[in-house]
């Protein structure tokens, strides 16, 4: 049965306050960790209403779920079904999985043909906003060859151009090549794209906003000094924020956790053998923790969260469109 779809009309009040609204634009929810299973092995009970109750709860009204091969991309396309006006997938193959294509039973062309219908189907049904995660990583190449990315990148990229759709990328230790395929592209990517969690250098953040790209923040975007250097010189009119759950997720020991002394109290985390529907759990991020990513990058940047989180909300749907139009 459908969910009833979230209030996203506008910032609500809170008290006297207006409420913060978030779009969590990179949030991994159709993996079995947000079902209450861990590496295979059910360790407490379905939990996910709970998860994206604490999500509304916080100010979440729209939330992108990542699709990193086929199997989880129509995952994401099932969920963002469930829950209409709150829920969008993203169809691709991430590249750390594109060893898949070689591996499918009726061969590479068989597997991209399958990611694209499934792509155009559920974006003309409403249900999918972005192509991807795709892209380029170099730090997992025991996961996937350079050579196996680089095929398949270019393969989804022409996908990609033929759908129309705006990107949802990845980029790690990989920005020039990852950069040339984009330019080669950029006459038939008009809608452009985002490059989540993003971890690269000032140099390369401002190529990427230069080539028109949006920059996804969360918590793996803020660990170090020369990360909260980079997340301060990002242009408001090109940020997004993400938690990218159930990783990515903010911790004491990183740079930026001087800077969420601000930000709204989490729920308590338990350890999943302690698991409490009312708690999150301890080392699984979920989407109700993007208060702190937001508040973080405000006093990175010195301005205030709200400025933060009504740019954002508006990059992501003028990107993305998620069921809203700017007006």
């Amino acid at each position: 049965m459908s969910q009833p779809a979230a209030s996203d009309s506008g910032p609500v009040t809170n008290g006297s306050r207006p409420a913060l609204r978030y779009a969590d634009i990179g949030i991994n929810l159709s993996d079995p960790i947000f079902r209450g299973v861990y590496h295979g092995k059910r360790a407490h009970e379905d939990d996910l209403p709970h998860i994206i109750e604490r999500a509304r709860k916080a100010g979440v009204r729209k939330m992108m779920i990542t699709g990193s091969d086929l199997k989880e991309s129509a995952g994401a396309v099932a969920l963002a079904k469930e829950y209409p006006g709150l829920c969008y997938a993203t169809v691709g193959v991430h590249p750390c999985s594109s060893t898949s294509f070689g591996k499918h039973p009726a061969g590479p062309e068989a597997l991209l043909a399958e990611v694209k219908t499934l792509a155009q189907e559920s974006r003309d049904e409403g249900s999918a906003v972005a192509f991807g995660e795709i892209g380029l990583d170099y730090d997992r190449l025991q996961l996937a060859d350079k050579e196996t990315q680089l095929i398949y990148f270019a393969k989804q990229l022409d996908v990609a151009c033929e759908l129309d759709m705006p990107l949802f990328l990845h980029s790690r230790a990989a920005a020039d090549d990852f950069e040339r395929l984009l330019k080669e592209r950029l006459d038939r990517l008009p809608k452009r794209g985002v490059v989540h969690s993003f971890t690269g250098t000032m140099e390369e953040m401002r190529r990427i906003v230069d080539l028109g790209f949006d920059v996804g923040i969360n918590g793996c975007s803020m660990k170090t000094e020369e990360n909260l250097a980079v997340v301060k010189e990002i242009p408001l009119e090109r940020l997004q924020i993400e938690t990218d759950g159930p990783w990515c997720e903010m911790r004491p020991s990183h740079a930026s956790s001087q800077f969420t002394k601000d930000a709204p109290p989490l729920p308590k985390a338990l350890k999943k053998e302690k698991w409490s529907a009312e708690c999150m759990v301890k080392g699984r991020n979920e989407p109700c923790a993007i208060t702190h990513v937001a508040h973080a990058i405000a006093a990175i940047k010195g301005v205030r969260v709200e400025d933060v989180c009504e740019a954002a909300w508006r990059n992501s749907i003028r990107m993305f469109g998620l069921g809203k139009s700017l007006r």
